[in-house]
């Protein structure tokens, strides 16, 4: 009979994958998941000032929240405005970001937005070889051309943001030349009210 432990070397063992908790206990790399990232839509009063756009993109930057995109525009009140704001964050991210937004001083109501209207601008700028197949998926898509020349041929459309990227694709068979997207606007379905519970 000999000493030591008995099984395969040390080198030869199976080695723990995956990182410990503050507790030192190693956590499973199979059952550990991380938030889900999802995309919502924020629609926020504001007052209609200079400034105040500056001071909302500087809050999501200080925070590092991930904006998809930011429109704002006047509303019917003539001192108020309308900013819809596209994030992609995990659910406590999202909660926060309304949350900070309450706190600035122009900002009167802030609403996440489900089963919204929503609608973008784009101006897709297409190589003009064939002009009949560029009407044709302009057509399809709801688009118009808002100027031809010899060589290109600019197209407006109107759509949700899926519509839009599906259009953008659709050109790609011509060539794309350059693409300008207004970002998301949208407001509450039927006769629900955009404007906040402050829930």
């Amino acid at each position: 009979m000999t000493g030591g432990l008995q099984g395969p070397d040390p080198e030869e063992r199976q080695q723990a994958t995956g990182r410990r908790n503050s507790q030192g206990i190693r956590i499973d790399p199979d059952v550990e998941a991380e938030p889900a990232e999802r995309r919502e839509v924020l629609s926020a009063l504001v007052d209609h000032e200079p400034g105040v756009l500056s001071e909302v993109a500087g809050l999501f930057a200080r925070r590092q929240f991930n904006i998809e995109s930011l429109t704002v525009g006047p509303t019917t009140d003539e001192g108020m405005a309308r900013m819809t704001i596209v994030v992609r964050e995990p659910g406590p991210g999202v909660e926060q970001a309304k949350r900070q937004l309450r706190k600035l001083a122009p900002v009167h109501s802030v609403s996440e937005l489900s089963g919204a209207v929503e609608r973008e601008l784009a101006l897709i700028k297409v190589e003009d070889d064939d002009p009949a197949g560029v009407a044709a998926v302009a057509e399809m898509y709801g688009g118009e051309a808002v100027e031809a020349g010899p060589e290109v041929v600019t197209v407006e459309l109107t759509g949700s943001e899926e519509a839009v990227d599906a259009a953008i694709a659709a050109f790609e068979r011509f060539g794309v030349r350059e693409v300008a997207r207004t970002g998301t606007a949208a407001l509450a379905g039927g006769t629900q009210e955009t404007r906040e519970s402050n829930d």
